[in-house]
């Protein structure tokens, strides 16, 4: 089974791939005209928005994914903004532990939507997953990608950033929701 991957970013990609770690599915990226205007007011609808438009530009089946990191102290934020906190990944870190410099509740959690479209451009299903956990004070770890440096997962004294692949892979927001799409795929006939 080939599933366009609803994202421009190797990353995304590459830990999706080793999550699901299947013979049967391969993702694929969209062609270079995908540019998805993410401005749906949940993760959802900006899931839904990316699995559209890389439809459009493959006229295959498309799943897509939003996830961001939702800060209690700051009303949820960065939220569906995560990508576009600040320029660079090291300037959203910077800016989101001087916001909360001051701040004694740390709580936070990784939230990960994904669509599932069938290759008419329908919705086939749709999972979501959270990751609890709380922000440290300075970045720790080399692991891992977007704001891993600094969340402290619940249960674990290790950011995402100091997790192996495999453990990050196994308890990550992102894992949660994939595992629920991948059993949802199981039992799909095209």
């Amino acid at each position: 089974m080939e599933i366009v991957l609803a994202t421009s970013n190797p990353n995304k990609q590459r830990e999706i791939e080793e999550i699901c770690n299947l013979n049967n599915i391969k993702f694929i990226l969209p062609s270079k005209d995908f540019s998805p205007v993410e401005n749906g007011k949940d993760f959802e609808e900006n899931s839904l928005i990316k699995a559209k438009e890389a439809y459009r530009v493959s006229g295959k089946m498309c799943l897509a994914d939003d996830s961001g990191l939702c800060v209690e102290a700051l009303n949820g934020a960065p939220g569906i903004y995560s990508a576009r906190f600040a320029n660079t990944q090291d300037d959203k870190i910077s800016k989101l532990l001087n916001e909360l410099k001051e701040e004694k509740n740390r709580n936070a959690h990784f939230v990960c939507c994904m669509t599932l479209l069938d290759k008419n451009g329908n919705i086939l299903h749709v999972s979501n997953g959270i990751c609890e956990g709380k922000i440290v004070n300075e970045r720790r770890g080399i692991n891992g990608f977007g704001y891993d440096p600094v969340f402290l997962v619940n249960g674990y004294n290790l950011t995402m950033a100091e997790l192996s692949s495999d453990e990050k892979n196994r308890i990550s927001h992102r894992a949660k929701a994939l595992d629920d799409m991948l059993k949802f795929l199981e039992n799909y006939n095209e």
